[in-house]
């Protein structure tokens, strides 16, 4: 009986795909899927990060990728704004800007733009429910609007 059972479990999880292009990590063809492109030809390209070396690779699609038989890490989507390469989609608070937090992020014209957002003065309060619906109501959170604007970033810390 337990055998029976553990056959059965073993055929279910060790069963071939049903589309042979589908690779599976422990494959041996499961390894570099191509060569990194060269810096800069790429925008937008996938970053990966080589954990043992540091190195960073860019790819043109997003996968598993291999190096020297060491699993490449994803880091994000490169990007470039005025020249230097940012992350997308990720707020940081801004040195000494006129605003509290900035993101860089694209538009509806597929540019990166660096949107700021918050008052360097104030104090967020979002632990207190009172003022949380408050701050929520008076920006209309619950249509925040596109990702280039201040209000959607807003909203989402809030």
């Amino acid at each position: 009986m337990r055998e029976d059972f553990f056959d059965a479990l073993s055929g279910y999880f060790f069963k071939e795909p049903a589309d042979s292009s589908i690779l599976i990590p422990e494959d041996e063809d499961y390894i570099d899927v191509g060569e990194p492109a060269e810096e800069g030809t790429l925008m937008g390209a996938y970053r990966y990060e080589n954990p043992k070396t540091g190195e960073m690779f860019m790819y043109s699609r997003k996968g598993a990728y291999r190096k020297d038989g060491t699993a490449l890490i994803y880091r994000g989507k490169a990007s470039e704004y005025q020249g230097r390469k940012v992350t997308l989609n990720k707020p940081f608070r801004t040195p000494d800007g006129p605003k509290k937090f900035a993101v860089y992020t694209k538009n509806a014209s597929d540019t990166v733009v660096i949107v700021r957002f918050g008052d360097p003065d104030m104090e967020i309060r979002r632990d207190n429910p009172e003022r949380r619906k408050s701050f929520r109501a008076r920006h209309n959170c619950d249509d925040p609007g596109p990702k280039w604007k201040a209000r959607y970033w807003s909203c989402k810390n809030w």
